[in-house]
């Protein structure tokens, strides 16, 4: 069921919604969180149905502010709010709710948005694009207990990071760190398997990947080792390799599928590891809640590196293409043993 509003309010767009569920007789109950999808026009379709298949496993109500800027200064005086309600087949497992804001009430979207949310249900902002340097501060962010961003969307994903960095506050969160959780668990298992110390790392993958830096920062912060970042052509992340005291443990993808992981003394053997898709991992992020104190860790620590006066020194031929420079010294970590938390991949080597 779909239902149109025109020049409406946040009160008529409830209405429309207690309607809505008494026509097709579906209660308000068995939705966990309120998700608000910040986004434009081209990029909306997109973004629902990524929510549309997250929902699947998390029924929530999704809230998807689009604000429209007129090109014309005579409508950018007229405040107006459209509206689109869907609730049955034509929103999957949830609500939706598109919201076109113009005018002045661009600029208090929360205001809009506050009386739609779910009541006593945690609310997940997430801006697929466009996010705001510091999202805890956005209007709409500050309603949130969890802000998604995507720094892969930025065109300087490096300065993002920084920029993440500075601003961060529990609750920050980036798809670009979700990608890489199944390297860091796989990384996590293979050192489980030996006994031996790190000595060095080299992540390898596309320049500029937000993904690749953020493996690269995370595995500085915990191994406390030198990380050596290469370019290569992708797609995404393709390898890691980490010298230790008893061979080289390496993880390759070449592919963006299937990697091949070697240990030295045992045979190599091929892991599933595909590229996923952004669907797959919002519905990751909206599992967990609290904060994520190991992505706060490593953002933390690469943006010392990233802001070194010597950082583009250590980097290779093609120019800063290094996130994490030459090791400094830093305290080593203590590491976690349970690899579904990702707190670090070491087991043996790098405790005290």
């Amino acid at each position: 069921m779909k239902t149109d509003l025109t020049d409406t309010t946040a009160s008529k767009i409830n209405k429309a919604l207690v309607l809505g569920r008494r026509a097709i007789g579906t209660p308000a109950v068995g939705m966990v969180l309120t998700l608000v999808i910040v986004t434009d026009e081209e990029n909306a379709y997109d973004a629902l149905k990524t929510a549309s298949d997250a929902a699947h496993e998390h029924p929530s109500r999704t809230l998807v502010v689009i604000k429209r800027v007129s090109r014309s200064p005579r409508d950018r005086t007229k405040s107006r709010l459209d509206a689109e309600v869907r609730l049955g087949a034509d929103a999957g497992t949830g609500e939706t709710i598109v919201l076109r804001l113009y005018g002045d009430v661009v600029d208090h979207a929360q205001s809009v948005v506050l009386p739609l949310l779910l009541p006593d249900a945690p609310v997940v902002v997430w801006w697929p694009v466009n996010a705001p340097l510091d999202p805890a501060g956005d209007p709409l962010g500050a309603l949130a207990q969890r802000r998604v961003t995507d720094t892969y969307a930025c065109e300087e994903p490096v300065r993002e990071l920084a920029a993440r960095a500075d601003a961060y506050t529990p609750g920050d969160t980036d798809l670009s760190w979700t990608r890489i959780t199944p390297w860091r668990s796989m990384l996590a298992a293979a050192l489980d398997q030996v006994d031996c110390k790190v000595q060095a790392v080299e992540v390898e993958g596309e320049e500029y990947n937000p993904s690749c830096e953020l493996l690269a920062m995370w595995l500085a912060d915990r191994l406390d080792v030198p990380v050596k970042r290469t370019a290569s052509n992708g797609p995404g992340l393709t390898a890691v390799r980490m010298d230790t005291d008893c061979g080289p443990v390496v993880l390759d993808r070449a592919d963006g599928s299937l990697a091949n992981l070697s240990i030295q003394g045992q045979p190599a053997r091929g892991v599933a590891l595909k590229r996923r898709e952004t669907a797959e991992l919002i519905a990751e992020e909206l599992r967990r809640l609290d904060p994520d104190d190991t992505y706060a860790s490593a953002l933390r620590y690469g943006v010392d590196r990233l802001n070194a006066p010597d950082a583009s020194d250590k980097g290779g031929a093609d120019g800063g293409a290094v996130a994490v420079p030459a090791p400094v010294e830093t305290a080593a970590k203590a590491p976690a043993k349970d690899a579904a938390q990702e707190k670090t991949p070491v087991k043996k080597a790098a405790a005290k």
